[in-house]
This record gives C-alpha cells, structure tokens and sequence, in this order.
C-alpha cells in the first residue's frame, strides 16, 4: 500500500516534466514565438506544414522572419539576427538523416 503513492507521484512528475520539455522545445522550433501567440503558433505550423516544396517552405520561414523582427522592434525586444536553419526545428527532410548518430552499425 506504501508503494502505491510513490508510484502516482512518480508518474504526475514524469507527465509533468515531459510537457514542460514539450513546451520549451516549441518555444526553441519557431523564431519569435515568444512574440506569438498560441493560436498563431498553431497557424504558422499548419501553414509551413502543408506548403508543398521546399522553396515554398523558404519563402514562409523568410516572411515570418522578417514579421516577427518588426514585432520585436515595436516591442523592443531583441530578437537574434538570423532564424533558424533551415531544416532544423519544424518541417520534412530535417533530421540526422541515415548513417548519423552514435554508432555506425560496421561492426568496427
């Protein structure tokens, strides 16, 4: 019965903790989210996703690059100079790509 408390806090501190990982990670992936609002985030996400090359994906990142540097000035924010690369954070074709990582898998 001592073991049943035990294991409900460990679970509501690992629930608890993933969603803060969650949420900082979203913070990181949009350049000036800080400046956004939810809503917007959740815009900017279904639009970058579904725009249909990766040129199109470009031309969204750089809009909202050059949107979310206005915002910040009007707020006086600073903001860092260059979003993100492209690829890393959200999108398709981001990632380690095959072969990446620890361990090669050559049996070295």
């Amino acid at each position: 019965m001592m073991k049943q408390p035990l294991i409900i806090s460990a679970i509501a501190a690992a629930l608890l903790l993933s969603t803060g990982s969650t949420f900082a990670a979203d913070q990181e992936q949009i350049y000036g989210s800080q400046l956004m609002t939810q809503q917007e985030r959740f815009e900017y996400r279904k639009k970058y996703t579904n725009a249909k090359s990766a040129q199109e994906r470009e031309q969204i990142r750089t809009e909202h690059h050059a949107m979310m540097k206005e915002r910040a000035r009007e707020r006086n924010m600073k903001l860092p100079e260059n979003p993100p690369a492209s690829g890393t954070g959200m999108g398709t074709g981001g990632g380690m790509g095959p072969g990446s990582g620890m361990g090669g898998g050559r049996g070295r």
